[in-house]
C-alpha cells in the first residue's frame, strides 16, 4: 500500500462570504487559523468570546493542491481518508463532489481513483455553518436545553461542549480536525485486526487474531510477531498465539504496565502482501462485575480477576480547540493524575473521542479509561438518519480503540437519562423515550458486542435501571452522580448520608489561581464579580455557591487572592470528605471519580488542574486521599445554630479508619494526638493495624467527651497518621468545629530554606513555631511543580518539599519570589 499525506500540503481557507484566502493549518480549525492570521483577537482574553460568535454563522472553505505520481495511480484502488471533518462538509476533488458529511466523529474513506490525475490535483472542503444546519434539520426535535444557550446542538453529531457548557466557552468551530491522506492499494487491504484474549488457570494467555479484510479471502495467510521491548516473545503463522509466561498489565498502583508489540501481516495465497497491522497491547482481563451481594448488586471493575477500587476524575477536552492538543499537553495532566494516585479517568460524553496520544499515555501510565459515547445531558433524536450516523460513529471509534489495554468500559451517554427521566416516563414524551431507547438500548449494545466483544457496555452514567434515578437506588446498584453538594447547596457532610455503590461524578467549584487569571484578565479588571471574570465563570450561580460554601467554613477574607485560596481549600475539603467516605465504604462502594480533572480554558470550575497546568489545592490533596494506604477521620455529629445564632454541637467522637487498596497486605502503625492550639498535647496513642488489600476498617474511636468538658472545641485539633515500615504514608488533621471558629495562631516567622539541587530543581524546607493549617507556597512568575503543597505545618517540625521548574532558576530569584501563607493569614 502507498500513502500520500495531504495534511502536510499547503492549505488555504476563506470565509465563503469573501474572496480573501488565508494560510491554514491541517489538522486545525477556523478559530485557530483566524487567530494565526491575525484576523481575530485571543479568544480567551477578556470578554473576546462574546465578540466571536459570528464565526459559527459563516461557511468556511479549505483547499489545497497536491501532486500524484503515476506509481500511486497504478494501484487498483486509491482512497481519500479523512479521519475527522468538523462537521457539515462538502468534499470536492478536481471540481467533482465526492461526499457530504455531517458527523465529526467518523473516519471517512472514499474511492477517488477515477477523479485523480498524474500531477497536480485540487481538493476543496467546504464547511457549512453548523447553526444553519441546526436550523434546517430535525426542527421538530426541541427538547429542554441543558447547556446550549442558543439551542439545537443535539441535532448534529458534533462536539457538544463547543456550544457552551457550565465550565466552557461557546466556540462552534469548523475545520479538518484530524489527519487527511490518500491511500492506494491493489487486490485487497487489511483494515484492522480484532484481538481476543483468553487467560487460562495455568497463567498462560491465548490471543486469537481475527484479521478484517476489505474483501473476504479464506485462503489468506496470517503471520505474526509478539515482542516485549526489544525481545521477540514469539512469532509464527496462523491466528492463535499462546503466551506461556505472560507479564500482565495492571492499573496504576496494582502492578506494572508491560505493553507487548503485536505485528500482524496478512498475505494472499500467492504470497502477495495484503497488509500490515501493528499495535501495542496489554495482556489483561477487564470485567464490570455486577453480582448479587448483601447490599444489592455490586458495581466494580475486575482487572485480571482482582477487584479494583476506581480512584480518579472525569476528563473533559484539554483545550477548547482540540486540534491544538499534542502528546505533551495530554501527558501534563495524565501524569499528574497518576502522581495523585489515580487509576481511572472517565472520558466525558460531551467532548470528543480522544486522540491516539491520549490512549497511548493511559496504556503506558496504567490509567483505566471509562469511555463515554459522545452524548451529554440533553435528549437526542432517534430518526433513521441520525441512528445510522451514530452507528457508523460507534463502529469507527470502537475499531480504533478496542485493542487498548486501558479501555475498561463503553458507556452510552452522560446524564441524558438522569436529567430527563422524569419526562421520559410521561406519555407526552413517548417520541423522545423511543429515540432514547433506540440509540442507547438498541443501537449501541450490539455494535459494542459485534466489534469489541470484550469491553463491557453500560447504557448511561448514572444508571440504576430505567425506574431508578433516586439516591436510595444508588445504594443498591449501578453508578451515581451525586450533586446535592454544590447544585442543591446541601451540607458537605451530606456525602456521608449515602452508601453508593460507585460514584462517577461529584464536585465543587473553585477559582483558578491569580497567576492563571492573569493570563486572560488585565490587573485593573480582575474582580471575580466583574465582567471579565464573570465571562470566565460559566455556571450561572457559580460565584454565589462558592461564597456560600466558603462562608460556612472560613472567615471573611481580607482580599481577593485570599478568597481564591479559600475557594480552593473548600473545594479540596469537599472532595476529601466525599472520597474518604466512599473509600471507607469499600467494598460496598468501589469507585470515586470526582468532577473534574482538567480545564479547556482558563476559568472558575470544578477542576483540580488549572488550564495553565498549575495544581489547585485539590490536586495536592488528591495525592493524599487517593493514597494506597489511607487513614481518615470520620466525625459523627455536626455543628449548627439555634434561634439567636447560638452555636450547638453534637460532636463528641472521632473515628479513625484505614482504607487499603495496594495488592500486598502489610502491617502498619496508627498514631493519634489531640493538641491544644497553644501547643500542648492532651491525648496521644498508637496501635498496630493490619492492612488487607481491598478492605477498609474502623481502627480506633477517640472519645473526647472529657477533653471537651475541660477545653473549648475551638482550641483543639486532632492529628493522626499511618506508618508502614517506619515511614509515614498518610497523615492529616481533623477539627471539631468549622475552622472559622478556631483561634488559629499566626506565625511571626516561618523558616524557609531553599537548596538548589540542579539548574531546574530545588529542595525547600519549612519550619514553623506554631501549627499552620494548609500551608501553601508559591513563586511569583515562576512555573513549578512540587511534591507537596497545601499541607499541614506542625509546630517545630521540618517539612521538606522537592520542587522542579520548567526553566533554570537561581537561588537569588527563588528567594525573591517565594511567598507562603496558611489559613490564619487569610483574615
Amino acid at each position: 500500500m502507498q500513502s500520500l499525506s495531504l495534511a502536510t500540503a499547503a492549505w488555504r481557507f476563506r470565509d465563503c462570504s469573501t474572496k480573501s484566502w488565508l494560510t491554514a493549518s491541517v489538522p486545525g480549525c477556523v478559530h485557530t487559523d483566524l487567530l494565526a492570521a491575525g484576523k481575530i483577537p485571543d479568544p480567551f482574553w477578556g470578554v473576546n468570546e462574546t465578540g466571536l460568535q459570528w464565526i459559527e454563522e459563516r461557511d468556511w472553505e479549505y483547499k489545497t493542491t497536491f501532486t500524484v505520481s503515476a506509481a500511486l495511480l497504478a494501484e487498483e484502488t486509491v482512497e481519500l481518508i479523512a479521519d475527522g471533518l468538523d462537521t457539515v462538509a462538502t468534499v470536492t476533488l478536481n471540481g467533482e463532489e465526492i461526499a457530504r458529511t455531517e458527523n465529526m466523529f467518523i473516519s471517512f474513506r472514499w474511492d477517488v481513483k477515477s477523479l485523480l490525475r498524474v500531477g497536480k490535483n485540487e481538493l476543496v472542503v467546504r464547511f457549512g455553518s453548523a447553526m444553519a444546519y441546526i436550523r434546517s434539520h430535525r426542527t421538530d426535535h426541541a427538547p429542554r436545553e441543558i447547556n446550549d444557550p442558543v439551542g439545537g446542538c443535539t441535532r448534529i453529531r458534533k462536539q457538544q461542549c463547543q456550544f457552551g457548557w457550565d465550565w466552557g466557552p461557546r466556540f462552534v468551530t469548523a475545520g479538518i480536525w484530524r489527519d487527511i491522506r490518500l491511500e492506494a492499494w491493489s487486490a485487497n487491504r487489511l483494515e484492522s485486526v480484532r484481538v481476543s484474549q483468553t487467560h487460562a488457570t495455568d497463567g498462560s494467555v491465548t490471543l486469537a487474531l481475527a484479521p478484517e479484510l476489505t474483501r473476504a479471502d479464506t485462503k489468506a495467510t496470517t503471520r505474526w510477531k509478539l515482542a516485549l521491548g526489544e525481545v521477540t516473545v514469539a512469532s509464527g503463522t496462523g491466528t492463535v498465539i499462546v503466551v506461556k509466561n505472560p507479564q500482565l498489565w495492571w492499573p496504576s498502583g496494582q502492578g506494572e504496565q508491560p505493553l507487548y508489540r503485536l505485528e500482524v501481516t496478512v498475505a494472499a495465497a500467492d504470497g502477495s502482501p495484503i497488509g500490515h497491522w501493528q499495535k501495542r497491547i496489554g495482556l489483561r482481563t477487564i470485567a464490570l462485575d455486577r453480582h448479587k451481594d448483601q447490599w444489592g448488586e455490586s458495581f466494580q471493575f475486575l482487572v485480571n480477576g482482582r477487584a479494583i477500587f476506581a480512584k480518579g476524575a472525569n476528563w473533559i477536552p484539554a483545550h477548547t480547540f482540540v486540534t491544538t492538543l499534542d502528546r505533551e499537553r495530554y501527558a501534563r495532566d495524565l501524569r499528574a493524575a497518576v502522581a495523585a494516585n489515580m487509576n481511572m479517568v472517565r472520558v466525558w460524553g460531551g467532548g470528543i473521542y480522544e486522540s491516539e496520544d491520549f490512549y497511548d499515555l493511559c496504556d503506558e501510565l496504567g490509567l483505566l479509561v471509562w469511555q463515554d459515547f459522545m452524548f451529554g445531558c440533553t435528549m437526542y433524536p432517534g430518526d433513521d438518519t441520525f441512528v445510522a450516523s451514530v452507528e457508523a460513529e460507534a463502529v469507527s471509534n470502537i475499531k480504533r480503540l478496542r485493542h487498548r489495554a486501558s479501555l475498561a468500559l463503553w458507556c452510552g451517554n452522560n446524564e441524558v437519562w438522569a436529567i430527563n427521566c422524569h419526562d421520559l416516563v410521561k406519555p407526552e414524551f413517548a417520541a423522545y423515550r423511543r429515540a432514547y431507547d433506540r440509540v442507547f438500548h438498541e443501537a449501541l449494545p450490539p455494535i459494542v458486542a459485534d466489534h469489541d466483544g470484550a469491553t463491557p457496555y453500560w447504557p448511561a452514567s448514572p444508571w440504576r435501571g430505567d425506574t431508578a434515578a433516586d439516591h436510595p437506588s444508588g445504594e443498591i446498584r449501578g453508578d451515581t452522580h451525586y450533586w446535592d453538594v454544590w447544585h442543591a447547596r446541601h451540607a458537605v457532610k451530606d456525602y456521608e448520608k449515602w452508601s453508593f455503590r460507585f460514584v462517577s461524578e461529584f464536585g465543587m467549584q473553585s477559582y483558578s489561581s491569580p497567576a492563571t487569571n492573569a493570563t486572560f484578565c488585565p490587573p485593573d479588571d480582575n474582580n471575580v464579580f466583574g465582567p471579565v471574570m464573570e465571562n470566565h465563570q460559566k455556571n450561572r450561580a457559580g460565584n454565589q455557591i462558592i461564597l456560600d460554601y466558603v462562608s460556612r467554613r472560613y472567615r471573611f477574607p481580607k482580599g481577593q487572592d485570599e478568597l481564591i485560596y479559600l475557594s480552593q481549600l473548600n473545594q479540596a475539603y469537599c472532595m476529601q470528605t466525599g472520597v474518604e467516605h466512599y473509600r471507607r465504604l469499600m467494598p460496598r462502594c468501589m469507585g470515586a471519580l470526582y468532577w473534574q480533572l482538567n480545564d479547556c480554558w482558563p476559568v472558575a470550575s470544578w477542576s483540580s488542574i488549572e488550564f495553565t497546568g498549575r495544581w489547585k489545592a485539590l490536586q495536592y490533596l488528591s495525592r493524599r486521599f487517593f493514597a494506597p494506604a489511607l487513614v481518615s477521620a470520620h466525625i459523627p455529629g455536626d455543628e449548627g445554630a439555634i434561634i439567636g445564632n447560638y452555636r450547638t454541637s453534637t460532636v463528641r467522637e472521632v473515628h479513625l479508619h484505614t482504607s487499603y487498596d495496594a495488592p500486598v497486605a502489610v502491617t502498619g502503625v496508627l498514631r493519634w494526638n489531640v493538641f491544644h492550639l497553644d501547643g500542648r498535647s492532651l491525648l496521644q496513642g498508637k496501635k498496630t493495624v493490619a492492612l488487607t488489600p481491598g478492605e477498609s476498617a474502623k481502627q480506633q474511636t477517640l472519645d473526647l467527651e472529657t477533653l471537651l468538658e475541660k477545653h473549648s472545641r475551638d482550641s483543639l485539633y486532632v492529628r493522626f497518621a499511618l506508618e508502614v515500615s517506619g515511614k509515614t504514608v498518610s497523615e492529616d488533621t481533623a477539627f471539631l468545629t468549622p475552622p472559622r471558629f478556631l483561634a488559629l495562631p499566626k506565625a511571626k516567622k516561618t523558616a524557609a530554606v531553599i537548596k538548589i539541587t540542579s539548574p531546574k530543581s530545588a529542595e525547600l524546607t519549612f519550619k514553623s513555631p506554631v501549627f499552620q493549617h494548609r500551608f501553601a507556597f508559591d513563586f511569583a512568575g515562576v512555573d513549578f511543580h512540587a511534591t507537596d503543597n497545601f499541607f499541614e505545618l506542625y509546630p517545630n517540625e521540618s517539612k521538606r518539599v522537592t520542587v522542579t521548574f520548567d526553566k533554570p532558576v537561581t537561588l537569588a530569584r527563588l528567594k525573591k519570589t517565594l511567598a507562603h501563607h496558611s489559613l490564619a493569614d487569610t483574615y
